[in-house]
């Protein structure tokens, strides 16, 4: 079994996916700038070099699994310091620490690099034709592969990227920087309105299928690879639809829902090919999106009411 350290282990996909790496027998050490009551839990951030390696002098890791970040459109136009100095800085310090200690990352950057990009979205896109990301996040993330794929290529690091989509679940809380499906659902649950812009088309995936094809990546680690991780291609659904679905598990008055145009400055809609998820690292999503919805509903209720 591998030693795993999981950078954002506080988060929400972290905190799900050291559950799946433990299962599965991994020595798992996560670090995050929060505190954390967990032994194997190391405060750290990882924009702070000095940190980083007071932490790799001290603990080895076949895998690193480099989460952390800032997280969101908005989140990066508000707090934009933050968000450059974590996404980008951070992964340039922990590729530094890579070349030193020549453990193997997974890095996790994001379907928003695909900006405005209306057709099918493999993972090649960005080699065939010019890409405008539409926000600092999404340029963020960008940068952070470009920098992975600089790194392997000047010094020989063994890099996957990944591009989480439409990540739901258990231990996402509620801010207004989070995603759609938080946002319906907490609002649903207090009895407040919230906005759904139309026109609009996702593919989401429950965090429990997300994570088990994330910790597949160490079975079968290609150095170089990047796979797009969601649901499946034919669980598209309108944000309109999904604002029903959330209702209708919430029990909540519908008239919560206050329906807009479409939103600016995001993709209208997003396609997305798993195929080579599904051929590496045996991407098999299981929960559908309702039975999903119900699952976050029933945390959320614990959590806020």
């Amino acid at each position: 079994m591998a030693v795993v350290l999981v950078t954002g282990g506080r988060g929400f996909i972290g905190t799900n996916l050291t559950e799946e790496l433990r299962s599965r027998g991994h020595e798992v050490w996560t670090c995050d700038i929060l505190q954390g009551e967990d032994p194997q839990h190391l405060k750290a951030d990882v924009s702070a070099f000095h940190q980083m390696h007071v932490l790799f002098s001290e603990h080895r890791f076949d895998y690193v699994y480099h989460l952390a970040a800032e997280y969101g459109r908005w989140n990066g136009e508000d707090h934009y310091e933050n968000l450059w100095q974590t996404n980008v800085i951070g992964t340039k310090n922990m590729l530094r620490l890579q070349e030193q200690h020549r453990f193997r990352m997974i890095f996790f950057s994001s379907a928003e690099v695909y900006g405005d990009y209306d057709g099918l979205m493999s993972e090649d896109v960005m080699e065939r034709v010019p890409i405008k990301q539409m926000n600092d996040y999404a340029i963020s993330k960008w940068a952070g592969e470009l920098q992975c794929l600089n790194h392997a290529e000047m010094f020989g690091t063994e890099t996957v990227r990944v591009r989480p989509v439409g990540c739901y679940g258990p231990h996402e809380f509620y801010s207004r920087y989070r995603g759609v499906i938080p946002i319906f659902v907490y609002h649903a649950l207090r009895g407040k309105p919230f906005t759904v812009y139309g026109g609009h088309k996702r593919i989401f995936d429950y965090v429990a299928d997300t994570c088990r094809t994330f910790a597949n990546i160490i079975d079968n680690f290609k150095a170089g690879e990047v796979y797009n991780v969601g649901g499946r291609e034919d669980w598209v659904t309108t944000i309109e639809e999904l604002a029903g679905i959330v209702l209708k598990v919430t029990g909540a008055d519908p008239g919560l829902a206050q329906y807009r145009g479409s939103e600016g400055f995001t993709t209208r809609v997003k396609i997305v090919d798993f195929s080579k998820a599904r051929r590496d690292l045996n991407h098999d999503p299981q929960v559908a999106l309702e039975e999903g919805i119900r699952c976050y509903v029933d945390w959320a209720r614990r959590v806020y009411l």
